[in-house]
């Protein structure tokens, strides 16, 4: 089933809410949408899990506001979700400026309804370098994302593509991929793309208190696992789970073992290699 939740006056985000029981809300990465995760929530609602896959501002069907595309307003969003629907003791689940968004969340607005987190390939703590931080993109790497969206967006959304996967992937599953980035506005694409450059978490991670479970790709060229080992250490009591086999796009590059350890994580077992 699929709805609009109201998050401020004209503009709506759209929910994807599937199955039934102890609630999963998800937040898809950059360019992309909340389909991404098809190959999770065609599987979880069979172990009694209902899941609820945000498109956030800007992207796929949600409405589509020039402004609001700060990891403040982003996350503010999803608390008006979770709270429009009366969940409660959520899982939430972030891919990528998805698991930014919700670490974010996590520190605004003190963990509100969740009862974990889980982190699949998450741009945190800084998806750019700093001078006290020697870890992931460029700025100027960024910036060249972002002139290459103004100049031509389709071709900058395969380019991005050609880096997200490490094991082959079919031509059919590049096109549908590159659909769901098409999906989104250009100034919303541009907009979060500076907020990733701009954002930094590295204060937000010690206010996370709930168990957390950080999967992460050894091979992503996007958010490097350098990314995941300062994420683990900022998170009290976190767990890190290398994919050796995994570029960013672990959620498709190892399948069937990004299933079994969210499932895993979600039942509360041990989270093993």
């Amino acid at each position: 089933m699929g709805y609009f939740v109201e998050v401020e006056p004209r503009v709506k985000i759209y929910v994807e809410d599937v199955g039934s029981g102890e609630p999963i809300v998800l937040i898809h990465g950059w360019p992309v949408n909340h389909q991404m995760f098809e190959y999770q929530t065609s599987m979880l609602p069979k172990y009694g899990y209902r899941c609820i896959s945000i498109d956030i501002r800007g992207f796929g069907q949600s409405d589509k506001p020039w402004y609001g595309y700060s990891y403040d307003r982003l996350s503010d969003d999803v608390r008006t979700v979770i709270d429009g629907l009366q969940l409660e003791r959520v899982r939430l689940i972030g891919f990528s400026v998805g698991g930014a968004i919700a670490i974010r969340y996590m520190a605004r607005h003190s963990g509100r309804k969740v009862a974990q987190l889980i982190l699949l390939g998450a741009a945190s703590p800084s998806f750019t370098k700093r001078p006290d931080f020697p870890y992931g993109n460029t700025v100027n790497d960024v910036d060249a994302l972002i002139e290459q969206t103004t100049v031509n967006r389709p071709q900058m959304i395969e380019d991005f593509g050609q880096k997200f996967f490490f094991s082959p992937i079919t031509e059919s599953f590049r096109s549908w991929f590159q659909l769901l980035g098409l999906q989104a506005s250009s100034h919303g694409t541009i907009a979060v793309a500076e907020s990733l450059r701009d954002e930094d978490l590295r204060q937000d991670l010690n206010k996370i208190l709930v168990p957390t479970t950080l999967l992460h790709g050894v091979k992503d060229k996007i958010c490097p696992y350098t990314l995941a080992l300062a994420t683990h250490k900022g998170i009290p009591g976190s767990v890190l789970v290398p994919f050796e086999k995994s570029g960013h796009g672990l959620f498709y590059d190892e399948r069937e073992k990004c299933n079994e350890l969210i499932l895993k994580a979600l039942r509360g077992l041990q989270t093993t290699k």
